[in-house]
């Protein structure tokens, strides 16, 4: 999410979902977007929002969300001061909440979202995308198994071969791909890729924090 000349690039705490989230939006073994946005969502709803990634970094691991010791993912959001000393939990972090959030498919359905309120999360079979390496990648397969999601932020034609394609920014790293993108083609339902996305829309974002000490002392 992009704060505009205001500020940097927000980025949102992944690791809360996987602390305290699972019941809705789903674990390292498997979760969907829509129970995402739902479980941000949530936290809207109840005047929390879900913080920025400072304060809860991504671990990949399922944490508690009772915050714990801080050595392993836990709680909200928490600082460690210094060497020695225990992480402490924080209770006044900046944050963003969730207005709206729903579903969408089909080629047509697709553009028009991605064009009225920017990139959506898409399911796809991400199992040939292992050794993409790029170009427009195409398949005759029928898939309706989703294993992966990822996010479809546009589209545009090849202007060697004019075949469509659906612009795709996958989460494996700038190693992989077209620096970590790729184009899927577009309109014949490739990988499941138009099978079931979903959008959502932010309702506000913390611009100025409530000053807490390093050491999260006063909060």
């Amino acid at each position: 999410m992009n704060k505009g000349v205001g500020g940097p690039d927000i980025n949102l705490a992944i690791q809360v979902i996987l602390n305290c989230g699972q019941r809705v939006a789903g674990s390292c073994e498997g979760g969907n977007p829509t129970g995402a946005y739902a479980f941000v969502k949530q936290l809207s709803d109840e005047g929390k929002g879900i913080p920025y990634d400072t304060c809860m970094t991504y671990q990949a691991l399922d944490g508690q969300c009772d915050f714990e010791d801080g050595v392993n993912p836990s709680g909200t959001c928490m600082t460690c001061a210094t060497f020695g000393v225990p992480c402490v939990d924080v209770d006044k972090y900046p944050n963003a909440t969730v207005a709206e959030y729903g579903s969408v498919s089909g080629e047509q359905q697709m553009m028009a979202e991605i064009y009225a309120r920017g990139p959506i999360a898409c399911g796809v079979n991400a199992m040939p995308l292992v050794n993409y390496t790029g170009g427009v990648y195409s398949d005759d397969r029928k898939f309706n198994f989703i294993d992966h999601e990822v996010s479809v932020v546009g589209w545009g034609v090849d202007d060697k071969t004019g075949q469509k394609y659906w612009m795709m920014r996958n989460s494996w790293g700038e190693y992989w791909g077209e620096m970590g993108w790729a184009r899927i083609e577009r309109g014949s339902n490739t990988l499941a890729i138009e099978k079931d996305c979903t959008w959502a829309t932010f309702g506000s974002y913390t611009e100025t924090n409530f000053p807490c000490y390093e050491g999260g002392e006063n909060c």
